[in-house]
């Protein structure tokens, strides 16, 4: 099975840059998509349910912001839109499908911003994140977690780290929480088949940044450790333009 993570930084903008054809050579069983800036009512056919997949969107309130959606092969069991709390679900920010093997959840993690005025938005969005996928897994679920983090967890994930440490996504309290997070039971899938530096999923859109790769590693997928053993590999698709991020994947063991 093959998963694909992909901070859009604007769907209609993306869908300019070839999002559907893209879409389509990559033949994935689940697309989630980040950051999206639409509500689905202002979307072509082809972007609602692009090759027929089953869409599930979760726009947020304000528009043309924030805001996530899934696209998958075979229909959930169940999709709960948010993670149950009005502070953060008004942003469109988590999604949560339920499978028969796991649990998906798709989210788009807040930005703590140049002045750091929402880390501690961010860090209680965290905080309930973290609950979540505990209850979850309490209730012997597999959890599958995909996002745009905003964090870039260890000195590795970004080019400059010295230069970034009191820069939003690097921030100690930031790096600690993922930390914690990982301490706590998770898995992060491309770290397992991948252990050297200079991978990374967003880069600024100044001239020359992304061809010299100066970037960061903000987009992982997370999962429980108990489903380690069902990882097969995970990697990043630099290739693919659209947006400042680029997609990542994860593929499961028969």
């Amino acid at each position: 099975m093959k998963l694909v993570s992909w901070n859009v930084n604007g769907i209609r903008a993306c869908g300019k840059g070839g999002f559907l054809k893209w879409f389509e050579g990559e033949n994935a069983d689940i697309v989630c998509v980040q950051e999206i800036k639409a509500h689905p009512d202002q979307l072509e056919t082809d972007y609602k349910n692009p090759l027929k997949y089953h869409a599930f969107w979760n726009p947020a309130e304000k528009p043309g912001y924030s805001g996530t959606a899934v696209f998958t092969k075979k229909e959930p069991l169940d999709v709960q839109l948010g993670l149950g709390d009005p502070e953060f679900d008004r942003e469109g920010r988590a999604m949560i499908l339920k499978f028969p093997q796991f649990t998906l959840i798709n989210s788009y993690f807040p930005n703590s911003q140049r002045d750091h005025a929402r880390l501690p938005y961010k860090l209680a969005f965290c905080k309930k994140f973290l609950k979540v996928a505990e209850s979850l897994r309490k209730k012997g679920e597999n959890v599958i977690m995909c996002a745009d983090w905003n964090i870039a967890h260890q000195e590795i994930d970004l080019k400059n780290p010295k230069s970034n440490k009191k820069n939003a996504g690097f921030l100690p309290e930031e790096r600690a929480w993922m930390d914690l997070f990982i301490h706590t039971g998770y898995v992060d899938a491309f770290r397992k088949f991948h252990s050297e530096g200079g991978h990374y999923t967003w880069w600024s859109y100044r001239p020359g940044v992304r061809e010299k790769n100066v970037g960061w590693r903000l987009d992982y997928f997370m999962t429980n450790s108990e489903f380690d053993d069902r990882l097969k590999t995970s990697y990043h698709r630099t290739d693919v333009f659209g947006s400042d991020h680029c997609p990542v994947v994860l593929e499961l063991k028969k």
